[in-house]
């Protein structure tokens, strides 16, 4: 016999015997199982079997209502978990931005931000001089200010760590750098690492530190521009997240050129801060990668 399911010999019934459809009880056991407990005890007569942290077993004869759709419950469920790492779902993604002169980058967030733009909500500025411009155009845009006054704290890390506990306090999700003329610590950048960016008015690794205009004019470079990087605290050595670039004219003035990157930086900026708020930026080593 080939292919199909073989029946071992001498195992099938002889078609004259009648094959009983139910066994009858055994000696010694009940006719029908009986319900237990979970601690061994038999469940009473009529009772309904119930487990610990479930509820009874419902008559399968009675008609059970729904007090809720089950898909509006199971919406209702979801919302109750836990989001995955960032900022909550029922907040605005929120930043800080440092400063310590004029503030021309932060009025281009705050202009982006009254736009609709940036995505992002910007909670509080962050200025160690208490008479600069850029404290003033927070107070008129109703944005919570943080300012201390360097020279009455014993340490960089001293004071950084009350700017740490304000940031803490507000909730911030990003720090964006924006003038700060100060050097930062690990207090800051270690809780913050991946989480803070700087601007520079080159084309790093170009030009780092102070003065990257004129050191552009006195170079004689055709080209010079402004990088949005992450800060590792080093000097302008993060990794670049994104760049623009600008013509350095035959005449150009170190004032000049400045004036020109500062106009790319104030478009630049806001669009940076808004992937952050999409979730767009990804930082693998040096690596930034941009998602769509």
């Amino acid at each position: 016999m080939s292919g199909g399911h073989r029946e071992k010999q001498g195992m099938q019934p002889q078609m004259n015997e009648e094959v009983p459809l139910k066994p009858g009880p055994m000696p010694g056991l009940p006719d029908e199982p009986q319900p237990v407990t979970p601690g061994g005890e038999p469940v009473p007569s009529g009772e309904p079997l119930t487990l610990p942290g479930l509820p009874a077993v419902a008559d399968p004869d009675q008609a059970v209502e729904l007090d809720e759709d089950p898909a509006a419950q199971l919406m209702e469920l979801e919302e109750t978990l836990p989001r995955p790492d960032g900022p909550a779902a029922d907040r605005p993604y929120r930043i800080a931005v440092f400063a310590s002169g004029s503030g021309s980058n932060f009025q281009a967030l705050l202009d982006a931000s009254r736009a609709g733009h940036l995505g992002a909500q910007i909670a509080l500025l962050v200025c160690d001089k208490p008479q600069a411009k850029a404290v003033e155009r927070a107070r008129a845009a109703g944005v919570p200010v943080f300012v201390f006054t360097p020279k009455e704290y014993e340490s960089r890390e001293a004071y950084e760590q009350v700017i740490l506990a304000e940031l803490e306090q507000a909730g911030i999700d990003l720090i964006v750098l924006a003038g700060y003329m100060r050097l930062i610590t690990s207090v800051l950048v270690e809780p913050y690492a991946g989480r803070m960016i700087n601007i520079h008015p080159s084309l790093l690794p170009s030009f780092p530190g102070k003065d990257a205009a004129g050191q552009a004019v006195e170079h004689g470079v055709r080209v010079s521009g402004a990088t949005v990087h992450f800060v590792d605290g080093g000097m302008d050595t993060g990794p670049i997240i994104a760049q623009r670039a600008v013509e350095v004219f035959p005449e150009d003035t170190a004032v000049e050129l400045q004036a020109r990157i500062q106009e790319t930086e104030r478009l630049l900026y806001p669009e940076v801060v808004s992937w952050f708020a999409a979730g767009r930026v990804k930082l693998e080593g040096r690596r930034v990668s941009l998602f769509e």
